[in-house]
């Protein structure tokens, strides 16, 4: 019996506030948040941070999803990153002492989120087509190619993230 529980966030219906053309973007990073904690689930410390075969690890990719973001929500409102997200970037692979553990990740996730879904809900379909520009070299793009592939890099990295927790749990102790 399907049930709107086993639902894929796109199956669940509107998120409230959501422009209707923001709509599959949302359902996206909904969905990622979703594979994220269950990628997350049952991990030991060492295994959230292990590179298997020097591939990255969980906690990189958890943290990279929401630190690429932020980062892209940044630049699609047409302001430049902060030095505090620019210090992060070469930090997301880093375990930290102590080792940041699954509820820290889900926990620096979801404050990332939560602003990511007020900017989605504000976001005026009438400017998604505006021009954007990313980093220093103002590459240039759109709001909705930026909300966009900042959706698509989510899901990326949350399949990167199943995948790797996949094989660190299966490798044994």
């Amino acid at each position: 019996m399907v049930t709107r529980s086993n639902l894929e966030a796109w199956q669940r219906g509107p998120i409230d506030g959501v422009p209707p053309l923001l709509m599959p973007a949302a359902h996206a990073i909904v969905h990622a948040r979703e594979d994220v904690e269950g990628a997350l689930a049952g991990l030991t410390l060492d295994q959230i941070w292990q590179r298997p075969g020097g591939a990255a690890s969980v906690g990189f990719h958890v943290r990279h999803l929401g630190g690429a973001l932020d980062r892209l929500f940044t630049y699609a409102r047409g302001e430049p990153l902060s030095e505090e997200q620019r210090r992060r970037v070469p930090t997301e692979g880093v375990a930290g002492v102590p080792p940041a553990s699954a509820s820290d990740l889900l926990a620096d996730l979801d404050a990332i989120l939560e602003p990511a879904f007020a900017q989605l809900r504000a976001t005026a379909e009438s400017t998604l087509l505006d021009s954007r520009g990313i980093g220093r070299q103002q590459i240039p793009t759109t709001v909705i190619g930026l909300l966009f592939h900042a959706a698509e890099h989510a899901a990326r990295h949350a399949g990167q993230a199943l995948t790797t927790a996949r094989v660190v749990r299966d490798s044994g102790p």
